[in-house]
């Protein structure tokens, strides 16, 4: 029982982002999150323009929460926005863009639009990008085209950070399929090796003790002004004959 409602939970999420994503279009929309509160239902959006996702005087999101609460029988959903910082790193936002700009200018430019977002989003810092277009383009006969700039892991597990979306574009001449593939700067790879680097007076420092060591191994270490020492040993040697030869004089035969 309690599994069956963790899965009806995650079909309704699902769907809700489904038709979240259907009904803001040209607005950048890159995911959608929900969650449960005691006051109801929380559901983040996140956008790259947020001013359109509101509208004017919070239009649409009175509309939206109204259908959301019918639709989906919520009892009190909560909708807030948020805008994505680099919408050039985001794939749905990317995948959106290329959508647009097809349905726009038709399927003759395709691969002007494929090299002009190519270009963004490798300004943006990212560290590879991949796009697949496929369909009836340009002629009536259905291919792929691939646009790829960068380093892209398509296996590992680094390759489970790589942000990853598909897009529909509806044409005249039918439906054309867009895969979108982005590396992210802030992704780490496993042969990314930092050298730290020492201060070298502490290098030379250790390498004379060592030595050291090395050559007298059960000595023990001189002290520090060996000079000094032997000059003052000398005259407590000089002394110590003076007294002796004084002592043997004075003990001979008068």
């Amino acid at each position: 029982m309690i599994e069956r409602k963790f899965i009806a939970q995650k079909i309704k999420e699902f769907q809700i982002e489904e038709y979240i994503t259907q009904s803001l279009e040209n607005v950048g929309h890159s995911h959608t999150k929900m969650m449960k509160t005691p006051l109801g239902e929380k559901i983040t959006i996140f956008a790259s323009r947020p001013g359109l996702v509101v509208g004017r005087k919070g239009q649409n999101i009175k509309q939206l929460t109204k259908t959301l609460k019918k639709r989906f029988n919520l009892e009190n959903p909560q909708i807030e926005i948020s805008e994505v910082g680099f919408p050039n790193l985001d794939a749905n936002i990317v995948a959106e863009k290329i959508v647009d700009a097809l349905e726009k200018f038709g399927s003759e430019k395709f691969k002007a639009i494929g090299h002009k977002i190519m270009s963004d989003v490798m300004r943006a810092g990212a560290l590879g990008i991949e796009i697949v277009v496929s369909g009836k383009v340009p002629s009536a006969r259905a291919r792929s085209w691939r646009f790829y700039s960068g380093y892209l892991k398509k296996c590992g597990d680094v390759a489970l950070s790589v942000r990853k979306t598909h897009a529909q574009a509806h044409l005249k001449t039918g439906i054309i399929g867009i895969k979108v593939s982005i590396m992210p700067p802030d992704i780490k790879l496993p042969d990314d090796i930092h050298f730290i680097k020492e201060d070298a007076k502490e290098g030379k420092v250790d390498i004379k003790e060592d030595k050291a060591k090395a050559e007298a191994p059960g000595e023990s270490p001189k002290e520090e002004n060996p000079k000094e020492e032997t000059k003052e040993e000398k005259p407590k040697k000089k002394r110590k004959k003076k007294d002796e030869s004084e002592r043997i004089e004075g003990n001979g035969p008068g």
